[in-house]
């Protein structure tokens, strides 16, 4: 009798089984590894392509202040030459002195009169007989200004965008000079003014005043003394102002502006700007950057008195 077949069941190995789990559990984890470091590996990233960046970022910082630099410098024109010349030989014949003159301070003069030789010369020797007999000594000494000084109400720190060196007026601490009268003030405008002109160079040649009008009062409205102020800085120092900025003005200054408007040349008035309480650290900070702008108009530069700096 022939036997059945005897049918073998094989049970699974239990140990196998999760072994071969574990294999794929391993290699599923491996795989996602590897992917997670590709993807690192593109989201991180390259330090060297960070530091080159930052390079180029200052390469192109450094070639714009060139620009700027080179715009400052405003170098004589051919044009502008060939005038100069024939306005130092005018000028030679009548006043010998007037050789030690540099080209760009007669420019000055011939900007100031739209380039009329003629005009220029007879300005510039008005300055050189003014000069002359108001500052004999070839410069005004503190001592011949102690009033003026003790007001306190001048400072000069800092330069703008264009490098021009910046001067702050706070109008509402000028009182009028009893003392030692308008001839006293004119010294000190002279004084502030020759302060001013030695910080620049040929070719950047301009100033930029901060007026501060804060708490300007009828007593501070000394009509004399401005007038006086304004003369001196058109007649005597032409292509020297490069932007006023009046800050905080009251109303009550209207009435003084409207006073001293008339004398003001068309060249000055173009200079002069009004600058809202609302956006006049916004306004200050286009001419001047934070790390130049003072303090009290939220920069960093601290105020140095006129006679200190």
């Amino acid at each position: 009798m022939e036997g059945k077949a005897e049918v073998v069941t094989m049970k699974p190995n239990t140990d196998e089984l999760l072994s071969k789990q574990i294999m794929k559990q391993d290699a599923a984890a491996t795989e996602k590894e590897e992917i997670q470091m590709r993807c690192d590996d593109v989201m991180k990233p390259n330090n060297d392509k960070l530091l080159s960046k930052q390079r180029m970022k200052q390469e192109a910082v450094a070639t714009e202040k060139e620009g700027i630099q080179m715009q400052c410098d405003d170098t004589i024109t051919d044009q502008e030459m060939n005038k100069i010349e024939l306005m130092r030989a005018l000028v030679e014949k009548q006043d010998p002195s007037s050789k030690e003159i540099d080209d760009y301070a007669l420019r000055r003069f011939l900007r100031a009169r739209d380039l009329d030789i003629e005009k220029s010369a007879a300005m510039f020797l008005k300055y050189l007989k003014w000069r002359q007999s108001f500052v004999p000594k070839g410069s005004i000494l503190v001592s011949e200004i102690p009033n003026e000084i003790a007001q306190n109400k001048m400072f000069m720190q800092g330069v703008d965008k264009q490098g021009c060196p910046i001067a702050v007026v706070f109008g509402g601490r000028h009182i009028q000079n009893k003392l030692g009268g308008v001839e006293e003030f004119k010294r000190f405008i002279v004084f502030a003014l020759d302060k001013l002109c030695a910080r620049t160079s040929p070719g950047r040649e301009k100033f930029t005043i901060i007026g501060d009008l804060q708490n300007f009062g009828y007593c501070n409205s000394d009509v004399r003394a401005y007038l006086a102020a304004l003369s001196i800085v058109q007649d005597c120092y032409p292509e020297r102002l490069g932007k006023v900025l009046l800050v905080h003005v009251p109303y009550i200054f209207c009435t003084l502006w409207k006073i001293l408007y008339p004398f003001i040349d068309n060249h000055t008035k173009k200079k002069i700007m009004f600058v809202e309480n609302k956006r006049l650290t916004a306004t200050l900070l286009q001419d001047i950057d934070e790390s130049q702008l003072p303090e009290t108009y939220g920069g960093k530069m601290q105020l140095v008195p006129i006679q200190d700096a």
